[in-house]
């Protein structure tokens, strides 16, 4: 397989079918709006292909999802995968994923997420109840995209040993705190020592081979209007410590990076943080492990890369 470009991670929405009830139009100002396929600059940045991933908890919009992607618009916004909702406590949740599969764009369902970040149940992952939806996922064929916490990462440890036949997906290495060890406002020191449970857990998590993490979504956990690459290093390094260049994967996040990068901005931090690898390893990172996780049908795309 030729070196790829994957953006694992991004999200389409348009908020009056789908509404987006957690952007907050003030605070949020820059993703308080629709975003469409036409939107995604994936493809002005030499991006080959890409995964849109569910935003909001319902069957209907994975299907508009799928949809999309098997539509021209999601072709020509290079579109490759679907990670879709399901309910994990649907009666016959077997019989809904095969559906999901034989509709419109079924072919692109490559992955399943629910929102475990919302979950107030400290044991909410140590459900046999969640675990048995979890393990219908993963006989489906499907990874499972965990979208948690850092405090839930533990969890997430006990729970990709109870099921080893899944794979899993990290998303966003579990949002450590990183503004936490950056300088406050006033210039007051930020604490190295406020990452020190998410490096714990995040190894254990990783000690665990049947699980992948993104690359993802780190500026929104950094102060938003002040973030440099050099913040996001000690994360990045640790994760590609833990995990290794072949069980990482790229993802933008995008839209919801916009509130503190664009796009380009972020590909090159992303460049920047693997400076260091290998010319293979920085491919794994940056498209491999993405199509073998997510079983992708993807070929470079030659182009120009256009950075703002």
């Amino acid at each position: 397989m030729s070196d790829v470009v994957v953006d694992a991670h991004h999200h389409l929405w348009v908020r009056s079918r789908h509404p987006q009830d957690w952007i907050d139009p003030v605070g949020m100002a820059a993703i308080d709006a629709d975003f469409t396929p036409a939107d995604l600059p994936a493809a002005a940045h030499g991006v080959d292909a890409t995964v849109v991933v569910q935003s909001v908890s319902r069957w209907s919009e994975t299907d508009e999802l799928l949809a999309v992607a098997a539509s021209p618009e999601g072709h020509e916004a290079r579109v490759a995968g679907v990670v879709g909702w399901a309910d994990l406590h649907a009666h016959g949740l077997e019989d809904r994923l095969a559906a999901l599969r034989a509709g419109p764009g079924g072919d692109r369902l490559v992955g399943i997420r629910t929102m475990v970040q919302a979950e107030a149940d400290p044991g909410y992952l140590d459900r046999p109840d969640v675990h048995a939806g979890i393990a219908a996922v993963g006989a489906a064929g499907l990874p499972f995209d965990l979208v948690v916490r850092a405090d839930q990462l533990a969890s997430c440890a006990r729970l990709a040993a109870s099921l080893p036949d899944v794979r899993f997906v990290l998303d966003h290495l579990a949002k450590p705190p990183i503004a936490a060890t950056q300088p406050d406002a006033d210039g007051r020191p930020g604490d190295p020592a406020a990452l020190d449970a998410w490096r714990r857990d995040l190894a254990l998590l990783a000690a665990r081979p049947n699980v992948v993490a993104k690359l993802s979504g780190l500026v929104t956990e950094a102060h938003w209007d002040s973030w440099t690459p050099a913040d996001l290093r000690p994360v990045a390094d640790h994760a590609l410590d833990v995990f290794g260049p072949d069980r990482l994967m790229l993802g933008s996040d995008w839209p919801v990076c916009l509130l503190a990068s664009g796009y380009g901005r972020w590909l090159d931090a992303v460049d920047e943080l693997l400076s260091h690898l290998t010319p293979d390893e920085r491919a794994a990172v940056r498209g491999r492990t993405a199509v073998t996780t997510y079983g992708l049908d993807v070929e470079p795309v030659v182009t120009t890369k256009e950075h703002p």
